[in-house]
C-alpha cells in the first residue's frame, strides 16, 4: 500500500503504521532492546505463575495479587510487542481498521487494570504491616476474587467507549498513524471530523484513574511508614523501606511514562515525535519486565520456590 498522505475514503480497511518516525535505518539495532526486553518479561511473569501455582504455601492474598499482575503484564506487552517486532523486522505495517480499534481497547484496558492491581497490592501490604493480625479474616480468598473482578469491570467498563467513538468518525484525510502500535490519541489525530468527545473523555478518564490510584496508593503507604517507624529495630525498618520504595517506583515507571504520552498529544508540539513514540512503548516494556523482578525475585518466598525448584532440576 502506498504511503501516501491524503486518500479518498471515509472508513478505511487497514491503517498503515510508520513505526517510529525518522529512525527507520536504526529498526534493527532498536529491535534488539526490545526483543530482550520482552522476552525476560515473558519468561519471568510465566516463572511466576509456574511458582505460585506449584507452590501450595504462597496461596495466598499477596500472591494471588501478583498472578493477576503477571498474567495483566503478559496479555499488555503481548498486545502490541509482536507486531511492533514485525514492522521492525519484516517492514509488516498493516493493520486491519478493526484490529486496530481491538488493539487500542486492549491497551487502554490492560493499563488500567494493571493500575487497579498494584493498588490491590499496595492494600494487600497495608493490611499485613498495620493489621497483621487481621490480615486472614480481612483479605480471604472470597475478597481477593472480588477485588480482582473490580479491577477487571473498571478497566473494560471505563475504557469501552473509546473504540466505541472511534469506530464513529470518519477518515478521510490519511490512514497513517506515526507510532508503532494503535495508541489512542494517534489514532484519533487521523480522523477527519471533531474529536473532542474522545480526546476530552480519554483524557479524563486518564487523570480521574491515575488521581484515585495514585491516593490510594498514598493513603496506603503513609499508613504503612507510620507503623513502620513503630518498628523495633532499624535493620527491619530498613527493609521494610526497601519493600515499599520498589513498589512506589514500579508504579511511578508505569504511570509516568503513560501520562506523558497522553499530555504529549496534546500539548507537547515541541517534543520530536521518536522521542514520544520510545517514551510510549516505556510503560509497555518496562514494568512488565520489572514486576516479575520486584515483586518476585526480591520476595524471599518466591526466591526460596525458584532455588528450590533449580536445586531439584
Amino acid at each position: 500500500m502506498s504511503d501516501s498522505n491524503m486518500t479518498d475514503f471515509t472508513n478505511p480497511s487497514t491503517f498503515i503504521l510508520l513505526g517510529i518516525p525518522g529512525l527507520k535505518t536504526a529498526y534493527v539495532w532498536i529491535s534488539i532492546p526490545f526483543c530482550t526486553i520482552y522476552a525476560i518479561a515473558v519468561m519471568g511473569n510465566f516463572t511466576i505463575l509456574f511458582i505460585v501455582k506449584r507452590e501450595p504455601s504462597l496461596h495466598e492474598p499477596m500472591y494471588y495479587f501478583l498472578c493477576m499482575l503477571a498474567v495483566t503484564d503478559l496479555l499488555l506487552s503481548t498486545s502490541t510487542i509482536p507486531k511492533t517486532l514485525n514492522i521492525f523486522w519484516f517492514n509488516s505495517r498493516e493493520i486491519d481498521f478493526s484490529a486496530c480499534l481491538t488493539q487500542m481497547y486492549f491497551v487502554q484496558c490492560f493499563s488500567v487494570m494493571a493500575s487497579g492491581i498494584l493498588v490491590a497490592m499496595a492494600f494487600d501490604r497495608y493490611v499485613a504491616i498495620c493489621h497483621p493480625l487481621r490480615y486472614s479474616t480481612i483479605l480471604t480468598n472470597s475478597v481477593v476474587a472480588k477485588i480482582g473482578l473490580a479491577v477487571v469491570l473498571r478497566s473494560g467498563m471505563l475504557i469501552m467507549p473509546n473504540p466505541i467513538l472511534a469506530k464513529q468518525w470518519p477518515y478521510c484525510r490519511t490512514n497513517i498513524i506515526p507510532h508503532t502500535y494503535c495508541e489512542g490519541i494517534a489514532v484519533l489525530k487521523v480522523a477527519c471530523t471533531d474529536i473532542r468527545v474522545s480526546s476530552y473523555y480519554a483524557l479524563s478518564v486518564a487523570f480521574l484513574v491515575t488521581g484515585v490510584d495514585v491516593s490510594f496508593i498514598s493513603v496506603s503507604y503513609i499508613q504503612i511508614l507510620r507503623a513502620i517507624f513503630s518498628l523495633p529495630t532499624k535493620d527491619i525498618q530498613l527493609k521494610a523501606f526497601r519493600t515499599c520504595g520498589s513498589h512506589l517506583f514500579v508504579f511511578l515507571i508505569f504511570c509516568i511514562p503513560s501520562l506523558f504520552s497522553i499530555l504529549t498529544h496534546r500539548f507537547g508540539q515541541n517534543v520530536p515525535q521518536h522521542v514520544h513514540v520510545l517514551i510510549a512503548n516505556v510503560y509497555l516494556l518496562v514494568p512488565p519486565m520489572l514486576n516479575p523482578i520486584i515483586y518476585g525475585v526480591r520476595t524471599k518466598q518466591i526466591r526460596n520456590s525458584l532455588l528450590g525448584s533449580s536445586l531439584i532440576t
